[in-house]
């Protein structure tokens, strides 16, 4: 109950339909035993870091993104995407993810087929320590961005490009971090 009025509300400031407008398309869950599969790891050793995350499919059916930041060797960087295939998004939707994070701020970001290298749609997900909490974010929210830096001029993101989703972190802290993701759903306007 406490869990869908927090999306509820969210929902409402974010200025998406009311939850009993707007049906949850199921994108991501972590029931199945080939879950896994569907995720890997892209840490900052791409560009000569050492920052270490892992992410493992626990026993409460949850995917846990797990490992220490490090500054080292102009590192910095550690995230967890899916592998990529075709999503099905559409013009107008929202992604909400339950998640359960360390305090932190990750990034929820979309990867699009074609793109230049390191592109990828961001936006902020700020965490709360230990406490689970749905976040939803628009499409329309997400800002383009490569080599982490923001975009201007590059365009909203085109759904149907899109073919991967994760989350990063590189908020500049070192440390060790976790963020544990319960399932990751589509909102989408009836009659879509």
């Amino acid at each position: 109950m406490i869990r869908a009025m927090v999306v509820s509300a969210l929902v409402a400031l974010m200025g998406v339909p009311s939850m009993a407008q707007v049906p949850q398309v199921p994108l991501f869950a972590f029931a199945s035993p080939d879950a896994a599969a569907a995720w890997q790891t892209v840490n900052d050793g791409v560009m000569g870091g050492v920052s270490d995350g892992r992410f493992r499919i626990t026993e409460r059916q949850t995917l846990e993104f797990y490992g220490t930041l490090s500054l080292e060797n102009n590192g910095g960087f550690a995230s967890v995407r899916s592998r990529p295939r075709t999503l099905g998004l559409q013009t107008g939707d929202t992604l909400v993810a339950r998640v359960r994070g360390d305090g932190r701020e990750y990034q929820l970001n979309l990867y699009a087929s074609g793109r230049m290298m390191a592109f990828s749609y961001r936006a902020p997900v700020k965490t709360r320590a230990g406490e689970w909490i749905d976040v939803a974010v628009g499409l329309d929210r997400f800002e383009a961005t490569s080599f982490g830096r923001v975009l201007p001029g590059a365009g909203p993101v085109d759904p149907r490009s899109v073919t991967s989703i994760g989350f990063l972190l590189a908020e500049k802290t070192p440390g060790p971090f976790a963020l544990e993701v319960a399932w990751i759903n589509v909102l989408r306007e009836s009659g879509r």
